[in-house]
């Protein structure tokens, strides 16, 4: 898997109907999503939440060429999930070897654990795809800003996600460029057994380190220096305000919950 290939905090610049959503109806909307993929337990109601899914994406114009890209990180964790889920349901045999039994129950709960995790995944990829960083902090802030009365640091939270988020594509492009620099002295990050991998990385993690942790100092300094002191007094160049299409976004996401928890209700 190379490098290019995680896309996680990544924005791509738009002006479709969902780019131009308020981000706090599409946060709202996630976290809906969220629930009824949850909910779901047959194929109607994940085709359901698919169709909906496929939807937004075409609405979006989003490359589903990238929604893909973006799925190669977690190709492990969906093999490893499937095989749990297939060898470890009880129910009728399918297939046995030593002390592994594949059940027609396992097979088809790992194919919907895999569909859902991948649209899920999906769902918060789009997010962050057709949502600025800047914009989905301002977002997550006004939606916890009741905390604030019971002292929870909003601000300071929604700071630090909008700065992970900022630096999660500077940090894998500064990965690349060491593995390059590493590979050109002669190292070798592919050949050999997992200890020998691991034993290569360190030449790579170490300068990462120091390179991130000298990005934070000039940070923390810039922000110092521009007398930054948390949320208190803060304005903002672009207030968030609701228009009728964010209140018709978050309905639908609502009625796709309800109509996807009905039919989950009578075994669908």
């Amino acid at each position: 898997m190379a490098l290019k290939d995680i896309t996680l905090g990544q924005f791509f610049p738009g002006s479709s109907p969902i780019h131009r959503l308020d981000p706090r109806a599409k946060l709202i909307a996630l976290i809906v999503y969220i629930v009824a993929l949850f909910l779901a337990v047959g194929w109607q109601t994940y085709l359901i939440a698919f169709l909906v899914l496929a939807a937004v994406v075409a609405v979006s114009t989003v490359k589903p060429r990238a929604l893909l890209k973006g799925m190669k990180p977690v190709l492990f964790l969906l093999v490893f999930t499937a095989i749990l889920n297939m060898f470890y349901t009880p129910g009728r045999e399918l297939f046995h070897f030593w002390i592994f039994t594949m059940t027609y129950e396992g097979v088809a709960r790992a194919f919907f654990m895999v569909i859902r995790i991948l649209m899920l995944i999906t769902a918060t990829f789009l997010l962050t795809y057709t949502t600025s960083p800047l914009a989905l902090t301002d977002g997550l802030e006004h939606l916890l800003s009741p905390l604030k009365k019971i002292r929870f640091p909003v601000h300071e939270l929604a700071m630090i996600m909008s700065i992970a988020l900022r630096f999660i594509p500077t940090l894998i492009e500064e990965t690349d460029k060491i593995m390059s620099a590493q590979r050109a002295r002669g190292a070798d990050f592919d050949t050999g057994n997992l200890v020998q991998k691991a034993k290569a990385l360190i030449p790579l993690l170490v300068p990462l380190f120091i390179s991130a942790f000298r990005r934070a100092d000039e940070l923390a300094t810039a922000m110092e220096c521009r007398c930054y002191h948390g949320g208190e007094g803060r304005t903002r160049m672009k207030q968030l305000r609701y228009r009728p299409a964010d209140a018709l976004f978050i309905l639908a996401a609502l009625a796709v919950c309800v109509a996807v928890g009905v039919l989950a209700h009578f075994g669908w």
